[in-house]
């Protein structure tokens, strides 16, 4: 069929849904499978249910479905791409068609990250109060079957929920139904979909009327309490947000204020003012929604756009709390899903522009401190993939050393650990700089580095032993240990700890020489692992039921 495959190219597409007939004809089908995420939802910490503000972003552009429609990739050149998902909680996919499914390459890349990812159920329009009629007015049976039919979706192609948003006006009996119907829809996410959500989109009024509240009130509280949160609205000002407060109660992190980045309307903040609003709605406790961050890639353009990008969120970065990770192994080679070349083992394998987010790797957090250091993405140059993560700073005057934390992390340490690392050094000097990782655990009497009579580290900062050659039986999974390639550094460390609980991961770059004036330096990372020596040891599962479908020979 036309929808499952691009008529021009017959590459396999993500596609999006049109209309009542269209949802409710809805099944699964073989040739939907390139469509299915393949990446479950990694665990993070906090996990989204904890009581601190959320973050959601909304991703809105030119209508969606552009090139990351193309499931298999494209040849784009400058495409969007988000990586910040450390920052964020929630991805939503928005366009203007009936049912929006998320494209399945935001899917694999959200999930590979922890962020959850919601498609959108819109009606607009007369033509979306029509259809309201048609399966609200009525009886349960027409909203179940909707309902039933969405969280179906959800669970076949493996994303997490939906947003709703309503921008009609509906008839008595139908706004009625509405409660019941968000009701029923969130109870059937929750039970096809583990952590499954379902948020609605402050529009329609508990009367019918569509009016716009900016806020969480008694006008539109039915539907809050039907559901898992509220978007509200983007012309909110402060006593909106104060009243929310106080309405929502123990629920106020359902609420996700609505910040439009092209700041229309009468809005507070905007463009690279967004921080003003995000002040303001944390002030109250309350959780965001982003509508529309592409507006750095829109509107300033598409040639300088990682720079921009960086700027953006670097801004907002004080009111965004992190993620950290909570399972290992921890493996990545840092590349955005995207590039202008292919890379392997540090060689150019393939020039040529390319864009496929289900390739983009797991991405570090991206600390900005001014005029002192800078993490961005290098394309020009990469050990694996499309990109490499640029570091770039100055360690002080009188200073040995600076720490670039790359990932929180949040779990116990099992007994050894084995840690890689490869990197360039950049710039005018390399042999000035010693560059490796340091783990920090959190403090605990308990935490012992070693064996049991070792002192515990000051600061419980832990610099892994390195390792010049990789211990029997792990040969092949550490090959590179002192072997780099290509201009590359290649670096294997093991560590072992005793009742310890990992917090941070970071790279160490130090002068071999102490200097009373400051040293800038320029290091590219192509590759950082953090495994678990016992799980190495154990032999992987078998593959077994192999089969391959839909092959296209060329």
């Amino acid at each position: 069929p036309a929808r499952h495959f691009d008529t021009r190219t017959t590459e396999p597409i993500s596609f999006f849904l049109s209309g009542l007939e269209e949802l409710l004809a809805w099944q699964p089908d073989g040739n939907d499978d390139f469509n299915v995420s393949a990446v479950p939802l990694a665990k993070r910490q906090p996990p989204l249910h904890s009581k601190r503000p959320r973050t959601l972003v909304c991703h809105d552009m030119r209508g969606g479905y552009l090139e990351d429609r193309f499931i298999q990739g494209s040849a784009t050149r400058n495409p969007y791409v988000f990586y910040h998902w450390r920052y964020i909680d929630i991805f939503v996919y928005f366009s203007h068609h009936t049912v929006t499914i998320p494209p399945v390459c935001w899917t694999n890349a959200a999930h590979r990250n922890g962020v959850p990812v919601l498609g959108t159920f819109i009606t607009e329009w007369t033509d979306g109060q029509k259809l309201c009629e048609a399966f609200l007015a009525g009886g349960e049976e027409a909203y179940h079957a909707v309902s039933e039919q969405l969280a179906r979706i959800a669970q076949h192609y493996r994303f997490d929920g939906w947003l709703v948003n309503m921008e009609n006006t509906l008839s008595a009996a139908a706004v009625a139904n509405l409660p019941r119907f968000l009701r029923h829809l969130t109870a059937q996410v929750h039970s096809a979909v583990p952590g499954g959500l379902v948020i609605w989109y402050d529009s329609v009024l508990q009367n019918g009327a569509l009016r716009w509240q900016n806020e969480l009130n008694e006008e539109n509280r039915v539907f809050f309490n039907a559901c898992d949160g509220l978007f509200t609205n983007y012309n909110w000002k402060e006593e909106h947000l104060e009243r929310t407060r106080g309405l929502a109660g123990p629920r106020h992190t359902d609420v996700y204020v609505g910040v439009d980045v092209f700041a229309r309307g009468d809005v507070i903040g905007g463009g690279f003012d967004t921080d003003k609003s995000l002040r303001l709605i944390r002030q109250h406790g309350l959780s965001a929604a982003i509508f529309a961050p592409g507006w750095v890639y829109e509107h300033l353009g598409e040639e300088n756009f990682l720079h921009n990008e960086n700027k953006f969120w670097g801004s907002l970065a004080e009111y965004l709390p992190t993620h950290s990770i909570c399972t290992l192994p921890l493996a990545t080679s840092f590349s955005l899903g995207m590039g202008t070349s292919r890379f392997l083992s540090g060689k150019e394998e393939e020039a040529g522009s390319w864009y496929d987010l289900s390739a983009q790797d797991i991405q570090p957090l991206y600390p900005e401190r001014e005029g002192r250091l800078s993490t961005s993405c290098c394309l020009q140059d990469a050990w694996c993939g499309g990109s490499s993560l640029r570091v770039q700073g100055t360690i002080p005057p009188g200073e040995e050393r600076v720490a670039i934390c790359l990932f929180s992390l949040q779990m116990p340490a099992p007994p050894k650990l084995f840690l890689t690392l490869l990197y360039k050094l950049e710039g005018p000097h390399p042999d000035k700089f010693a560059v490796a990782l340091e783990l920090t655990t959190w403090d605990s009497g308990t935490c012992h580095e070693g064996n049991v009579t070792s002192l515990p580290e000051p600061n419980s900062r832990h610099h892994p032993r390195f390792l010049p050659a990789p211990p029997p039986g792990l040969a092949k999974l550490l090959a590179a240990c002192d072997r780099g390639s290509h201009g590359w550094t290649s670096r294997c460390y093991e560590l072992d700890l005793q009742d310890c609980s990992l917090r941070d991961l970071s790279l160490l770059v130090s002068r071999h020489q102490p200097s009373p004036q400051e040293t800038p330096f320029t290091c590219l990372l192509g590759e950082v692992r953090v495994l678990d020596a016992a799980s190495m040891a154990a032999s992987p599962p078998q593959v077994q039921s192999l089969m391959a479908s839909q092959l296209w020979w060329q």
